[in-house]
């Protein structure tokens, strides 16, 4: 940013960069082996992890559910799948990747010839090194994903193929954790939680919404924070079914995915596209000094699309880096360890925790001395302001607050038409209600209603 912002200098003090950087690593790393998916044991150790760091409480919600037009699935586990040669010998071995079994597989235990096994295959013939992440969820059969190049190798044979899997009635899991604030307002964060051995898609999301988790509940904050750990698509369309009286308090919120690479920043607009989380974002962005790309609302992708549906039209936007899809190891191997470091994680760390403060502390003022402007030297202000050219930056902040300061315009709003950095025009908007110059609005005017 332009100018050091306040809740960065706190933040850091609390969460020093190099050490929370390689925390938010680590955590990932013990999450990196767990098998995943939309359902499952894999889910609940997921959450068990995030437990140790924050205090969210878990949900289970019984197969048959139904949720809208939806229906919660049945819960899958898996033990150990391979395919064996004639020797005996393991040519594919789950235990060695869980991304060598397609997501949801049913079990089997059978004998085929090579063709036969051929349609239960996934490979990706352009990158032949790595691993496809392959899913069935709503769909009940079963295959195999490896490397073109193990693929390449195989040899006709008679192969004992086993996928050890249950797939039954049980629940569907997540886990929400809600921080108390000053007003009933809601702030959501929501990552997905069901891919197995990615990592930015989705182990990033999940460390950085942890550590957020863990910064929002040591300060005083105006929203409620609600953070959501779910299964994707079906995850949030069960959340919402069963919330849908209370999602009104929802007045802001981000989707956190793929935030781990070292692409430019992205950010996905709401269904509403003029939504507060949406200044905000461009606000931050573009004071961030990191490069970056906003880009206009479109019903696929993560689950904004689900937030944002019509009948719900949440202010609801996507936080990222690198869009899913548009790098080559996004679902396979690729996307593993070495893919991801901890300085990205870091970065986008600080860039949503200001995005997030922008939000809480975007305030609406009146100027209690609007006919001209006030002398600001007999009260001393000039000497706050400073020498140089900051001081000289303050000073412009001071009379873009004051002029502005008409209850009309928000803190956001005066940072958008003026230039300068949010942090800057709140931090003299702070001095100028200590000096009796500025009062807040009591009620914040709403930006742009839902749009069906």
């Amino acid at each position: 940013m332009t100018a050091e912002s306040m809740n960065l200098i706190e933040f850091k003090k609390m969460f020093p960069g190099e050490d929370t950087a390689e925390k938010m690593y680590k955590l990932i790393e013990r999450l990196y082996p767990i098998c995943r998916s939309i359902t499952g044991n894999g889910l609940r150790e997921t959450l068990s992890e995030i437990q140790k760091h924050i205090p969210i409480s878990v949900k289970e919600i019984p197969t048959g559910t139904k949720v809208f037009d939806w229906t919660v699935p049945k819960e899958w586990n898996i033990n150990d799948a391979y395919i064996k040669n004639s020797k005996g010998e393991r040519v594919i071995d789950f235990k060695a990747s869980n991304l060598h079994v397609l997501s949801y597989s049913i079990p089997i235990q059978k004998k085929l010839s090579l063709n036969e096994l051929k349609d239960h295959i996934y490979t990706l013939p352009d990158h032949p090194d790595w691993i496809p992440y392959r899913t069935s969820y709503y769909d009940e059969k079963w295959g195999f994903c490896m490397s073109q190049n193990q693929f390449s190798t195989l040899k006709e044979d008679d192969y004992e193929v086993c996928i050890d899997s249950r797939l039954e009635e049980g629940h569907l899991t997540y886990g929400e954790y809600v921080v108390q604030g000053r007003t009933r307002d809601e702030i959501l964060i929501s990552c997905h939680i069901c891919h197995p051995s990615l990592c930015n898609d989705n182990l990033s999301g999940i460390s950085l919404a942890t550590f957020f988790a863990k910064y929002i509940s040591r300060i005083s904050n105006e929203h409620t924070y609600r953070f959501l750990f779910i299964p994707g698509t079906i995850g949030s369309i069960t959340w919402l079914s069963l919330n849908e009286p209370d999602v009104s308090k929802i007045k802001h919120g981000l989707v956190i995915a793929g935030v781990g690479d070292s692409g430019k920043f992205h950010y996905k607009s709401s269904r509403r596209g003029d939504a507060e989380i949406d200044q905000a974002s461009r606000n931050v962005l573009k004071h961030s000094g990191h490069e970056h790309e906003i880009v206009d609302f479109f019903p696929y992708g993560y689950d904004e699309r689900q937030y944002c549906s019509p009948g719900f039209n949440l202010p609801v936007g996507c936080f990222g880096r690198t869009p899913h899809g548009q790098y080559p190891e996004y679902h396979t191997s690729a996307d593993n360890l070495e893919f991801i470091r901890p300085v990205y994680l870091y970065e986008s760390l600080l860039v949503c925790t200001a995005i997030a403060h922008a939000i809480d502390n975007n305030r609406y003022y009146m100027n209690q001395n609007p006919k001209c402007e006030p002398l600001l030297g007999k009260r001393g202000l000039y000497d706050k302001i400073g020498g140089g050219n900051e001081g000289q930056e303050k000073q412009l902040a001071m009379l873009w607050v004051l002029n502005f300061s008409d209850g009309n315009h928000s803190l956001l709003d005066i940072s958008d038409r003026s230039g300068l950095d949010f942090e800057l025009i709140k931090g003299v908007a702070d001095l100028l209600v200590e000096y009796q110059l500025l009062n807040r609005k009591s009620e914040r005017i709403p930006r742009g209603l839902p749009r069906g």
